[in-house]
């Protein structure tokens, strides 16, 4: 078999285990709830722990992969999120759990680095590299649609840590597949690392979602939260003047000029702050509010997951033939569509209320999917693909980590008013009473948050807590389905066809190509 379809395997296996990761994490964060005795802060953090450190890191893995070696960096990152996942396994508390996700984010900053600039090196530009990215756009939806099937198997059966030792023989055999066939690459011109850009953007994303998260117990108006507000803002601006300074940027900030270039990344944080993140709320709704297990939750997220897989190969195969702003624009704006349709749940409505927008917006996703992983690496010059593919991830993860704390916030406060308005006139009404409530009824404790109140009282307060669960519910599903369309939006106005490679490949050596260093 030629190379280039070792490599398709080696980062399909690679994005398939970093994908199951996510929605088998997903499924089990109520089991994980139950055993660590986490609370609804703690289960924000599983998520976002992975996605702030995975994309304060995904840039400079990129630098580093265009400098010593795309496969050499590729191997690291599986060797890392494969010991940090069974760091994760043995976890015996919330903050050590967290702590490992976090080095997880490590790991699967490498591996997201690297993983479509191997594919850009191997695959021509054309219809060559988009049957490539149709078949990672497949691999993704079969990641998507079994990983909350075995997320629930494993956790029903064997427990939650399960879920992280799964990741230890399948990086294994991802490894063995890098070293045995996969040649190494790198970009000959590439010079330091930028650390003082590393150090500013790390530190203002990190500040910026510990803000969010914290907001709601904190207050917003606090010290605390205006201070690292104020602080992540100052580390933007002066990343932004780090960046411009110099010679060898982290982030190229000259490559926003290119319009099809900065489409791509606004699309990427809009579908991953507004579906991917709202996966972690969806899953609560159906296993703390529904009451249903890991796995009988896990099959339930098959129509979206389906509908994901089905419609990827089939974007894949249309990347040569629709522009892509239409193909972008339209999978944004169908999985926002997904979203609306979602919302609106009420009391007492089953899971098959959600069914249709699951089924909507899994076809939005797969038809995205490929669009943005082949356009990403196809607006910039093949050299700094490892670059391109960071950026990108990183408008991904920053997508993800600043949705979740963003919708938690938005999320906790919505049902706390309305559980504040149900409640008017009692003593339950007073003080952090409602917000307890709702966290209480998302993270699955209300049953115990309940003991202690007098028998007569319990049902006005449990009806309280679950109108204040739906409120706050569907308000986020909403304004997830607008974030959707303002990307879709954006795709459409800023994406242009003329800027994006479709001709095959020069041959290394002619006029006009820029070599890169291959070694066997």
């Amino acid at each position: 078999m030629e190379r280039k379809w070792w490599t398709l395997i080696a980062v399909s296996v690679a994005t398939f285990m970093l994908l199951l990761d996510i929605t088998v994490v997903n499924v089990a964060l109520p089991s994980i709830r139950a055993d660590l005795g986490a609370s609804f802060t703690d289960l924000q953090w599983v998520v976002d722990a992975y996605a702030l450190t995975l994309a304060a890191l995904v840039l400079t893995a990129g630098s580093l992969a265009d400098r010593l070696g795309r496969r050499r960096l590729f191997v690291v990152g599986l060797a890392i999120f494969s010991v940090a996942s069974l760091l994760c396994g043995l976890a015996p508390d919330p903050t050590f759990l967290n702590l490992a996700r976090a080095l997880q984010g490590v790991g699967g900053a490498v591996m997201f680095a690297v993983s479509l600039a191997l594919i850009a090196q191997e695959f021509p530009a054309g219809r060559e590299r988009g049957t490539a990215m149709g078949l990672y756009g497949a691999t993704i939806g079969v990641a998507v649609a079994i990983g909350p099937l075995v997320g629930g198997a494993l956790t029903d059966g064997l427990g939650w840590e399960s879920i992280f030792f799964l990741n230890v023989p399948i990086g294994a055999a991802a490894i063995a597949i890098t070293y045995l066939k996969l040649r190494e690459t790198r970009d000959p011109h590439a010079t330091r690392i930028d650390w003082p850009g590393v150090a500013t953007f790390s530190g203002a994303l990190f500040l910026l979602v510990l803000a969010l998260v914290r907001g709601n117990d904190e207050g917003w108006g606090s010290t605390l939260i205006v201070t690292l507000l104020a602080a992540s803002a100052a580390m933007l601006v002066a990343c932004i003047a780090v960046e411009r300074r110099v010679g060898e940027p982290m982030l190229p900030l000259g490559l926003f000029k290119i319009r099809s270039f900065t489409g791509v990344q606004l699309a990427a944080f809009a579908v991953s702050g507004s579906l991917f993140a709202l996966f972690l709320y969806l899953t609560l709704y159906l296993q703390n509010y529904l009451g249903y297990s890991p796995f009988q939750a896990g099959l339930r997220y098959l129509p979206i997951t389906l509908a994901s897989f089905v419609a990827a190969p089939i974007a894949g195969a249309l990347l040569s033939r629709i522009p892509a702003r239409i193909m972008m624009s339209a999978g944004l704006a169908i999985a926002g569509i997904g979203l609306l349709l979602m919302s609106g749940v009420e009391a007492g409505d089953e899971w098959t209320t959600l069914l249709g927008g699951f089924l909507v917006a899994g076809g939005g996703v797969g038809l995205l999917n490929p669009v943005i992983a082949d356009v990403a690496v196809s607006v910039v010059p093949k050299e700094r693909s490892g670059m391109a593919a960071g950026i990108n991830d990183t408008f991904h993860q920053v997508g993800v980590a600043v949705g979740i704390a963003v919708w938690g916030a938005i999320f906790v406060g919505r049902g706390a008013d309305k559980a504040a308005e149900v409640l008017a006139g009692s003593p339950a009404a007073s003080g952090d009473r409602p917000r307890q409530l709702v966290e209480a009824a998302s993270s699955g404790s209300l049953n115990q948050a309940l003991a202690g109140v007098p028998q007569h009282s319990q049902h006005l307060i449990a009806s309280a807590a679950h109108q204040g669960f739906l409120a706050g519910f569907n308000d986020v599903l909403t304004l997830g389905a607008f974030l959707s369309f303002a990307g879709a939006a954006v795709a459409l106005w800023l994406v242009r066809e003329r800027e994006i490679d479709r001709e095959p490949a020069q041959p290394e050596g002619e006029p006009g190509t820029v070599a890169e260093v291959a070694t066997p």
